[in-house]
């Protein structure tokens, strides 16, 4: 499927690149949260349309590499992805207004964690990620936007880091996730339980580098996602 040879094209550049970020994701110099990457993209972005129920989606890689297929996981959806590969919960907070706030939607999904417990910009704990997740949750409850919060995927390994052992913190950062949708009245996706081997990893048949969703990862998450938006977005 095209879908998938893009998915893999994109997974080959980020794998060339060490597990950071994709040439086109790399900030400029002195932009360390990204907020270059969607600015033009942003500025294009008509406000939406009457009636219109736009969702965000913002995130790292995992986020990212879903475009374009995210049009055809869910056909005529208003849906904007706002991932940055290898991005970190602090970096998408610092651009949460730019890219979330400021696009009008009425709900943001939330997709984050990982790469704080993989250290990519620095050690993180469980507190440090939980509490940046839970800032982007206030910030849009404060602007009106509804919240669908995303479990963390599982992984075993990190390919790009392999002296962490990820798989214990992301179960326990998941719990601090799923408390915090509980506590805010937050939609809750729960992707590491749809997708765990025995291990806490990600198995071969969802994902080529035991990180990333490969297209049967995708297919699986986005019943379970789409069912939280439309419950996210009742009156």
């Amino acid at each position: 499927m095209h879908a998938r040879r893009l998915g893999l094209k994109l997974l080959a550049a980020h794998l060339l690149l060490g597990g950071g970020a994709l040439a086109s994701a790399q900030p400029a110099a002195g932009d360390w949260a990204g907020h270059g990457r969607y600015r033009a993209a942003n500025a294009s972005l008509p406000a939406p349309a009457s009636g219109e129920r736009r969702v965000v989606f913002i995130g790292d890689s995992i986020t990212e590499f879903w475009s374009p297929a995210l049009a055809q996981a869910f056909p005529g959806k208003p849906y904007v992805n706002r991932g940055i590969s290898a991005q970190t919960t602090p970096q998408m907070l610092l651009r949460f207004r730019q890219d979330v706030i400021e696009l009008q939607p009425a709900a943001v999904v939330i997709l984050a964690g990982t790469n704080d417990i993989a250290g990519n910009s620095g050690p993180s704990s469980v507190d440090m990620i939980a509490g940046h997740v839970r800032s982007m949750t206030q910030l849009a409850r404060a602007h009106g936007i509804r919240v669908v919060l995303c479990a963390v995927l599982p992984a075993a390994a990190y390919y790009w880091n392999p002296a962490i052992q990820p798989a214990a913190t992301i179960v326990a950062l998941n719990q601090r996730l799923r408390e915090l949708a509980r506590e805010g009245g937050h939609r809750w996706v729960d992707y590491h339980a749809a997708l765990a081997d025995e291990r806490g990893g990600l198995p071969l048949k969802y994902s080529e580098d035991g990180v990333h969703p490969n297209a049967a990862g995708y297919r699986v998450m986005a019943p379970l996602l789409e069912r939280e938006i439309e419950a996210a977005l009742k009156p």
